[in-house]
């Protein structure tokens, strides 16, 4: 028997490969088919509707509708401030302020710790590395696309860069622990295979192709005749590109670098991986540390749901909204200021 199953057994991947294709194909098919009618119809209500439908009450309708989701967001945004202002505040009642303020965290000893000041201090640590070297990276990756690189090259080195952004943060955070685990302490001699250094790499790569395409269309923004004007009076490409291109685009510059921050905060998965993890209240980069959007991740699904660990988390989650809200603050104000410093 086993002969005869074997001489049938190479006709069986064929078969299965040919049976997934029919399938993927016919799972496309029903896509379009549905996706073209529902278009159709669209294309249909919208001629009856411009036939019965006066085109003041449409545009009305139109009006209304763009409002709800304008407002929709800030609405949506109220919520989220009230759900986690609501369950943090309430740690700050059965908890002493003085005990966030202490640099031990340890929420599951007999008597729990929960001092933020390690966990604000590894945050603060991996940002910096992150800031620090996503800013050349990404600034010097945009001026090249907007100044430097012509049509073909902009058009292969654009998405490429752009792609980048789309791979998920955990796969980041698996190449910081496989591959920078092992360089970083070959190098600089560290025990700790994942710290601070390497989080902030790991962070710096994930936010270069964000901060290179916010600050490459404020600088594409630039209009045309401010170049012509510097080239005319004889300025080179670099000193061009120095005092006229990039003050004019200073506002979108800064704003770019300012979101890009904001997004570093609050990056959880690829930091989990790649810092180590450890409580500890150190100002050594090359120690492991542990964020605060980590420590919530990590400790949320132990917490007891309405216990006095869930409602610290929160109180993390209230520090963190406050920091990057002010950070959000912080680029609006700047780039108003940049705004009217370049109008004079």
């Amino acid at each position: 028997m086993r002969p005869a199953r074997t001489k049938y057994l190479k006709y069986l991947i064929p078969l299965a490969m040919v049976a997934l294709s029919f399938a993927v194909v016919g799972v496309i098919g029903w896509l379009l088919f549905w996706g073209g009618l529902a278009a159709l119809g669209g294309q249909l209500a919208s001629r009856v509707a411009s036939r019965l439908v006066p085109r003041r009450v449409r545009e009305g309708f139109v009006g209304v509708v763009i409002r709800a989701a304008g407002y929709s967001a800030i609405v949506i945004i109220a919520f989220i401030f009230i759900f986690i202002f609501k369950e943090g505040l309430s740690a700050f009642k059965a908890v002493p302020l003085g005990e966030f303020v202490r640099t031990v965290w340890q929420p599951a000893a007999e008597t729990p710790k929960y001092g933020v000041i390690p966990l604000a201090v590894g945050t603060v640590m991996v940002t910096a590395i992150a800031t620090l070297v996503a800013i050349p990276l990404g600034l010097g990756t945009a001026i090249y696309l907007s100044e430097v690189a012509g049509p073909r090259e902009r058009e292969l080195v654009k998405p490429v860069v752009e792609l980048l952004s789309a791979i998920p943060s955990v796969v980041y955070g698996l190449l910081g622990m496989v591959v920078l685990g092992e360089v970083i302490p070959a190098v600089t001699g560290t025990p700790f295979r994942l710290n601070a250094v390497n989080g902030g790499l790991v962070l710096a790569v994930m936010l270069t192709p964000m901060l290179a395409s916010l600050a490459e269309d404020a600088l594409y923004s630039v209009p045309r005749s401010y170049r012509v004007a510097a080239f005319a009076l004889g300025a080179t490409r670099w000193e061009t590109i120095r005092r006229t291109v990039v003050p004019a685009a200073a506002s979108g510059v800064a704003a770019a670098i300012l979101l890009s921050l904001a997004r570093t905060l609050g990056e959880t998965m690829a930091v989990l991986l790649a810092t180590g993890n450890m409580a500890a209240f150190t100002a050594n980069p090359l120690s492991s540390v542990r964020t605060i959007t980590a420590t919530i991740a990590i400790e949320m699904g132990d917490a007891v749901f309405g216990g006095e660990h869930y409602r610290v988390l929160f109180a993390l989650g209230v520090i963190l909204f406050s920091i990057t809200f002010v950070v959000n603050l912080a680029s609006q104000a700047v780039m108003d200021r940049f705004a009217k410093k370049f109008r004079g």
